[in-house]
C-alpha cells in the first residue's frame, strides 16, 4: 500500500509541476446569471451577492487559462497576492471580493500576469463581450431552452459563432455562458473539452431582482 501512495503523490507533483504560469493556449471567459446562482445556492448562503439593493446580471464568474485539452489551475508563481483593495474592487462585475480572490488563486496564478494586470485583463474581456439586454428585462421567472441564451450572444455579438461559446445548466438553471477567447481577446473556437451545451429544453431563468 505504502508504494501505490508514494506512486500516487509522485504523479500529483508531476502534474502540478507541468503546470507553468503562463503556458496556455487560450481563455475561457465564464459568465454567470447572478439571479439564478442566488436561486441555487446564493440566498441559502446570505450572500451579499443577492442582496436586493444590487442588481447584479450576468457577472464575471472568472478568466480561466484553458489548454486544448484540459486546464491548469493553482499554478505556482512568483506574482504578489492581491490586496484586498484589489480583489474589493472587482466586486462591481464579480459580485464579490472573494470570488475574485477566489479566482486569482485557482485561474490568474496560470496566467503569468500579477495581480493587477490579470484582473485588468478580466475587466477588459467582460467588457469585451456584448451582454443582451433582453435579459435584465423580465419580470418573472421563465422557462427556456438553453438554445435561447446562446442564440442571443451569438446575436449581439457578430464575431461569434458557435464553436467559440457553451452554455452550461445546473439544478435545472442556466448557469453560465463560457466563451473561448484568445490571449488578445478574440473569440476563437473552444476545445472539445469544453464545448458541452447544456441541452434542456426548459431550463429555469430567473429576473433581476
Amino acid at each position: 500500500m505504502r508504494w501505490l501512495v508514494l506512486w500516487v503523490f509522485s504523479a500529483m507533483t508531476a502534474y502540478a509541476d507541468s503546470e507553468t504560469a503562463g503556458e496556455f493556449d487560450y481563455y475561457v471567459l465564464s459568465l454567470s446569471w447572478s439571479p439564478n446562482w442566488c436561486a441555487r445556492e446564493g440566498d441559502a448562503r446570505g450572500s451579499d451577492q443577492c442582496d436586493v439593493r444590487h442588481d447584479y446580471g450576468w457577472i464575471l464568474h472568472g478568466l480561466w487559462p484553458q489548454y486544448n485539452q484540459g486546464w491548469p489551475s493553482f499554478c505556482r508563481t512568483t506574482e504578489a497576492q492581491p490586496s484586498r483593495r484589489m480583489t474589493r474592487a472587482m466586486s462591481d462585475i464579480q459580485g464579490s471580493s472573494g470570488l475574485a480572490w477566489h479566482q486569482w488563486k485557482k485561474h490568474g496564478t496560470c496566467s503569468g500576469l500579477s495581480a493587477p494586470d490579470y484582473f485588468a485583463l478580466s475587466r477588459r474581456a467582460y467588457d469585451s463581450v456584448k451582454r443582451p439586454e433582453v435579459f435584465r428585462k423580465l419580470d418573472k421567472s421563465v422557462r427556456l431552452p438553453a438554445s435561447v441564451v446562446e442564440d442571443a450572444f451569438v446575436e449581439a455579438n457578430p464575431d461569434l459563432s458557435r464553436d467559440m461559446i457553451t452554455i452550461t445548466c445546473k439544478q435545472g438553471y442556466i448557469e453560465e455562458v463560457r466563451l473561448c477567447l484568445s490571449r488578445a481577446l478574440e473569440p476563437v473556437p473552444c476545445g472539445r473539452d469544453v464545448i458541452r451545451d447544456c441541452s434542456a429544453e426548459d431550463a429555469l431563468f430567473d429576473p433581476i431582482r
